[in-house]
């Protein structure tokens, strides 16, 4: 509804008396909602205002700000929380979740189809059609998208998650969200800790979103992120094992390829400035590869503002403190050359297998055929064949896959170091050729092989 600029019609502030019947409006529609919420919600005394506009397919909407910030919208005499007002209270609705990759499709217009809907362990809230319900993003409780129910619970299941999920109302980063601070989602932890797990492959497909709690205790301004509590040690192998490397330096690559991959898969030109605190609890957190738990007190860094320091001694990103004591990245050079491993074909397809098979993507009918999640749709398909596609043979996905990938070859002459060369091996060509003497020889012919070595 909000995807698209919006005209304001008239902008005032509320009446005594009409201050009365919003908090009695908003009492009946979100009976979660204590008396001491909706005391701090509609504040007796603070400025109110009433916002009079039309959205760009005509609607007239009513939408209510409190310092600055929208936090509620009314259409048709229906009232909506507004995200602002769900990062403080997350709970007043049933939340549904999905993966991150999906709220860039969300914010564009498009609504919650089914099959980007994570079935947690409790499995999926009980909505009628209809109902008012919130959108969230695995591993993180601040909801992110508000909207109402296409179908119940149950038809949802019967479909076999299958259709619309959700018709979207109102998300993070669209033009409401932008009326207000622009701020971004609190990182709030998952109630059940068994879904604060996100996985994808290597390279865009492998991951693990860890779940986060804020520990309380400032740090140079910023609130510094910790992992829930709960042990993982029965679920994730031991650092100290890992690659035979001291557990400081191994923090150390960890924090930099987290850091890297927040910065070419999340973080995007339009979310600066952003928050040094918003950069790690939602953007690194989530690229901690699987069974291993980013801890930056243990690196050589111990804080993160002293890590952002030398990244800024790289001239990878630019830090600021644009308010006392808090710190933002206020620009990025997305050119700054970054190392990436090479893969074989082989471990490729080890890894699009392994990942399948994690996940239960191979048809049960048909084991020849994998179904297509999330991750893999937005790393594989085309834009007209998302939610059209939904799944492929073996071959065709690990063709996909490896013709999405920088093709590479590497050259090694003997007592040499290897050379890496990017772009398609040059053609060789062999021609067999009768000579002298009846003998037959052999020419080999390598064509712009290793011209520029």
């Amino acid at each position: 509804m909000f995807a698209k600029a919006f005209r304001v019609k008239s902008n005032t502030a509320i009446k005594g008396s009409d201050r009365r019947k919003l908090r009695a409006d908003v009492t009946a529609a979100f009976p979660a909602l204590g008396t001491d919420q909706i005391s701090e919600l509609i504040p007796g005394k603070e400025e109110l205002n009433v916002v009079k506009l039309y959205v760009h397919k005509g609607d007239s909407v009513t939408v209510y700000t409190s310092g600055g910030n929208p936090i509620l919208f009314e259409l048709e005499k229906n009232l909506y929380p507004t995200v602002y007002t769900l990062w403080a209270y997350p709970d007043i609705l049933p939340t549904f979740i999905t993966w991150p990759l999906v709220l860039e499709k969300l914010v564009g217009g498009a609504d919650l189809m089914l099959p980007g809907v994570v079935v947690p362990p409790t499995g999926l809230p009980q909505v009628q059609q209809g109902d008012l319900c919130a959108i969230a993003l695995v591993g993180n409780r601040a909801p992110v998208a508000i909207g109402v129910a296409a179908m119940s619970t149950a038809q949802m299941l019967a479909s076999g998650l299958k259709g619309k999920g959700v018709s979207v109302l109102h998300t993070y980063q669209d033009h409401l969200w932008r009326s207000g601070d622009k701020s971004s989602p609190p990182a709030i932890a998952p109630l059940d800790p068994t879904d604060s797990c996100e996985e994808k492959v290597h390279l865009g497909l492998q991951g693990n979103l860890k779940s986060l709690t804020l520990d309380g205790e400032e740090e140079n301004g910023q609130v510094p992120l910790r992992e829930a509590s709960e042990d993982t040690s029965s679920r994730a192998p031991s650092q100290d094992s890992l690659d035979g490397k001291p557990l400081q330096e191994q923090m150390d690559d960890l924090l930099l390829r987290c850091f890297l991959h927040a910065l070419k898969s999340r973080v995007k030109k339009a979310d600066l400035p952003l928050l040094t605190s918003t950069l790690l609890g939602s953007h690194m957190f989530s690229c901690c590869p699987e069974g291993q738990q980013l801890d930056i007190k243990k690196s050589s860094y111990k804080k993160l503002s002293k890590f952002l320091q030398h990244m800024q001694q790289e001239q990878i990103v630019q830090v600021k403190e644009l308010s006392k004591g808090v710190e933002s990245i206020v620009a990025v050079d997305w050119r700054h050359p970054r190392k990436g491993s090479t893969l074989e074909g082989s471990e490729v397809r080890k890894i699009i297998t392994d990942y399948a098979k994690r996940n239960r993507l191979v048809d049960a009918d048909n084991r020849n055929l994998v179904k297509l999640d999330p991750i893999l749709c937005d790393c594989i398909l085309e834009k007209n064949e998302q939610h059209l596609v939904t799944k492929l043979p073996w071959d065709c996905l690990l063709t996909r896959c490896l013709k999405n990938m920088q093709p590479a070859y590497q050259v090694t002459f003997p007592g040499q170091e290897p050379i890496l060369k990017k772009g398609k091996l040059c053609p060789i060509d062999i021609t067999l050729a009768l000579k002298t003497y009846n003998k037959k020889l052999m020419d080999l012919v390598l064509l712009l092989f290793f011209q520029d070595s």
